[in-house]
């Protein structure tokens, strides 16, 4: 009997290899993961067009059901860069299943919320739950398969990041018209059950992946939870209460900057920390967060700018606005998985170059138009601007995550992604904010051109007066009418200021491109696994 304990002992070794991770399709693994990081990409833009029905089924008005955006994004922002410490505590796998499970219980309850109140907390929940999915699935994605073929990997997953947000307006506009706004919500439940069940099928933590189960670190939770949400809250909210002239903007703005300068100082010195800042003492990594910020801020500036360009001054319904957006998608269909087989085969460093370039080109483009700009003018350049991201997203994401180890593959993956939600919302609201500003600054200066003194405007003036006197309207029709035109010229010259503006972001980032090593095969990788 004594021996008993000893020979257990012995034989532990032995039945380690069962505990191995079973061998999977890399394919079946990125199916698996993509399911819910489509859903939750989706979900950031998919309510968009839905806000005024949401509003009048729940007495509220669009200002307040904007809540249901912000929070969202807010919970998302927080939980993001906690991915990697979360996913060592729980483990990868069950951290995925009980997210996805939860995004979609959340997602039921936001379709049968009976106020707006709940549903902005179900929505907190979605967000929470859905931001731990775009790392975690990123770094699944970049350690199933093998160094040479993680272009293909991020080919693949960057067709669901770039190529969701694009469909969002679409899906969501169809959906509210034809069903309801609850079916933005209801339509998530099959797929999350989906998702769940090939999941557990095909995705298996790594063995080098070590749990963690030391102390939890309150004050380092706390403080980041603190930064990133108010952040996410000021540059949300920012317009809408005219920037620091709202108290309200000026304590989200103290309190993100207080926030994330303790959790950043508390982070560098901390043995456990929940949030490795160290990874940025990787040349490579650095300038390729820098590289995704920028990426963020230009490709989600430009998706508010078009559409709002196409309602206010073309006359386009909301859904045949998120339409006209497909065109950016197909483009990047048709790039992403050409580029991933590329990305083995051509220094990835170039394709990045080629795709800033011909991403600025296409921007300075669509800076060209005019009032009689038809669906064609807006086709080809969202076509190409479409292949430009794909040059972008894959090889960045492949280059940045070269040089890393497996086990810094995690938590880079949460800090990659934070940076490019960031960039994603400070591009909203620098856009927004500029977008208005630029209006009322062309509005001013076209106005000192348009007076009764000028011949042209008293000749055009004159014009409008005959016309709108013969349908029996007063003059005063006519003047109102003249400030219409004037405000229009000034919104289209807003729009082609940003068009430009956005253009040129992309085409000085260029030379940041080659301060990046270009990937050896793997080989630091390879190392750490052995």
């Amino acid at each position: 009997m004594s021996d008993a304990p000893a020979a257990a002992a012995d034989l532990a070794p032995a039945r380690a290899p069962a505990a191995e991770v079973p061998h999977v399709s890399p394919w079946l693994t990125a199916i698996a993961v993509m399911f819910g990081t489509f859903m939750v990409v989706l979900d950031t833009t998919v309510v968009n067009v839905s806000l005024s029905y949401i509003a009048g089924s729940l007495s509220a008005t669009v200002q307040e059901a904007t809540w249901v955006l912000t929070s969202y994004i807010a919970a998302n922002a927080i939980i993001l860069p906690m991915t990697g410490w979360l996913a060592s505590f729980f483990g990868r796998k069950r951290l995925l299943i009980g997210s996805i499970t939860a995004f979609t219980a959340a997602s039921m309850l936001c379709g049968i919320a009976p106020t707006l109140p709940v549903l902005v907390i179900f929505r907190i929940i979605q967000g929470a739950t859905g931001g731990v999915m775009q790392p975690l699935s990123q770094a699944i994605l970049l350690e199933a398969f093998p160094p040479q073929d993680r272009g293909k990997a991020m080919g693949f997953w960057g067709f669901g990041i770039v190529v969701a947000p694009i469909l969002g307006p679409v899906l969501g506009g169809w959906l509210t018209d034809n069903w309801s706004w609850r079916w933005v919500f209801y339509i998530n439940i099959p797929v999350g059950v989906a998702s769940v069940l090939l999941t557990r099928l095909f995705v298996f933590d790594p063995p080098y992946l070590r749990r963690v189960r030391g102390a939890i670190d309150y004050w380092g939770l706390s403080l980041l939870a603190i930064g990133a949400g108010c952040l996410q809250i000021m540059l949300d909210k920012g317009q809408e209460e005219d920037w620091f002239d709202s108290r309200f903007i000026i304590v989200m703005a103290t309190a993100a900057i207080v926030g994330l300068t303790v959790f950043v100082a508390r982070e560098l010195r901390s043995k456990e920390p929940i949030l490795d800042l160290h990874v940025f003492k990787h040349r490579t990594f650095t300038v390729g967060t820098i590289l995704m910020t920028a990426l963020g801020f230009v490709l989600f500036g430009s998706l508010v700018l078009l559409p709002v360009l196409m309602q206010t001054l073309l006359g386009y319904p909301a859904v045949q606005a998120g339409i006209a957006l497909a065109p950016r998608g197909m483009g990047s269909f048709v790039a992403m998985p050409v580029v991933g087989l590329l990305t083995a085969r051509v220094d990835p460093r170039k394709l990045v170059g080629l795709g800033l370039a011909l991403g600025g080109w296409t921007l300075i483009w669509l800076g060209s138009i005019n009032m009689e700009a038809g669906y064609w003018e807006f086709f080809w350049p969202q076509v190409i601007q479409g292949v430009a991201l794909g040059l972008l997203f894959v090889p960045l994401t492949t280059v940045t995550m070269g040089d890393l180890a497996r086990e810094e593959i995690g938590n880079a993956s949460s800090l990659f992604n934070l940076v490019r939600n960031i960039g994603s919302s400070v591009g909203i609201a620098v856009v927004t904010t500029m977008l208005f500003r630029l209006r009322v600054a062309h509005a001013s200066s076209l106005g000192e051109h348009v007076t009764i003194y000028d011949p042209a405007t008293q000749q055009r003036l004159g014009q409008m007066q005959q016309f709108f006197t013969s349908h029996g309207l007063p003059n005063l029709t006519a003047l109102a009418a003249m400030n219409g035109l004037v405000q229009r010229q000034a919104s289209l010259l807003a729009f082609i200021d940003l068009f430009r503006w956005l253009g040129l972001i992309f085409i000085v980032l260029i030379p940041l491109v080659f301060l990046m090593r270009r990937p050896q095969g793997g080989a630091p990788v390879a190392a750490a696994a052995e």
